[in-house]
């Protein structure tokens, strides 16, 4: 059944959970070639570009929980692939080396979803629909 056919077709709720879980669906096929959930991935690939990244940080860019945040970095840490460094009252995390080696997987990992979804929903309409869903979620204040 389409998502415009269901009896809830017109929640917001029901209708923005319903593409999350598709786009999730793609997004996790995609990740499989690194071992890693979506969220572990775009956490590990902040700590690989800005190295030092502080778990607060990563909370605000990824609008996770922080204790999310704390359990993600714990199974980044199981799989070596990040070390937290106390330095006073801030966590900073490092990549390793393993996680560094995986960069230019995770960078295909990327493209690869984009390509998909801008072959599902054209490019230009891909952007706009971004462009969209940023400004309807930037008025939501929690």
């Amino acid at each position: 059944m389409k998502t415009c056919d269901s009896k809830y077709a017109g929640c917001l709720y029901f209708t923005a959970n319903a593409l999350a879980r598709k786009v999730e669906k793609i997004a996790i096929e995609t990740w499989k070639k690194v071992g890693l959930s979506p969220s572990h991935a775009y956490l590990l690939m902040l700590a690989l570009d800005e190295p030092g990244i502080q778990a607060g940080q990563l909370a605000g860019q990824l609008q996770l929980t922080p204790s999310t945040i704390t359990r993600l970095l714990e199974k980044l840490e199981e799989k070596k692939l990040v070390i937290r460094a106390s330095e006073g009252k801030q966590t900073n995390v490092y990549p390793t080396q393993k996680a560094k080696d995986l960069k230019p997987t995770m960078k295909a990992c990327v493209d690869e979803a984009t390509e998909r979804y801008g072959k599902i929903f054209g490019k230009e309409e891909c952007r706009q629909l971004l462009k969209n869903m940023h400004q309807v979620s930037d008025k939501i204040e929690i």
